[in-house]
């Protein structure tokens, strides 16, 4: 493999690296992991495992509305992409204000704002409360 090869095949490997995971230990790495599971992916089992609290019943509650309906990868998922528009972080608590848009495969889209508190408990991050609006 020649210089050039490896300059391109390291710089790959951090731009792969990069997008696999956050950081989980910092509030807002660990907001943006459950927007992506609860809003992009809709992973609801996998966004239980960021929360607690408040954020915790929801979770449970929108898993026992949606029990028998199954999404997996076969699933029409929309797209979704979100903007953070606001934060407030402290010592124990945070909280992020985000903006996502909403495409079907119709063409057709709309957006929702979403709030998402954090706190630390047991030197770890959790989602404590999410709320969704217009």
């Amino acid at each position: 493999m020649t210089h050039k090869h490896t300059k391109v095949g390291l710089l790959l490997l951090f731009m792969l690296a990069g997008a696999c995971g956050r950081d989980l230990s910092t509030p807002q790495g660990l907001a943006e992991e459950f927007v992506d599971q609860h809003y992009v992916r809709i992973d609801l089992p996998k966004a239980k495992t960021l929360a607690v609290s408040i954020a915790l019943h929801k979770l449970n509650e929108e898993i026992r509305l949606t029990d028998g309906q199954k999404i997996d990868a076969s699933t029409q998922k929309p797209r979704v992409n979100y903007a953070l528009l606001d934060k407030r972080e402290g010592p124990e608590r945070a909280s992020f204000l985000y903006e996502g848009t909403i495409q079907s495969d119709d063409g057709t889209s709309f957006t929702r704002k979403w709030l998402i508190n954090v706190r630390k408990e047991n030197n770890r991050w959790h989602v404590s409360n999410f709320t969704e609006s217009d």
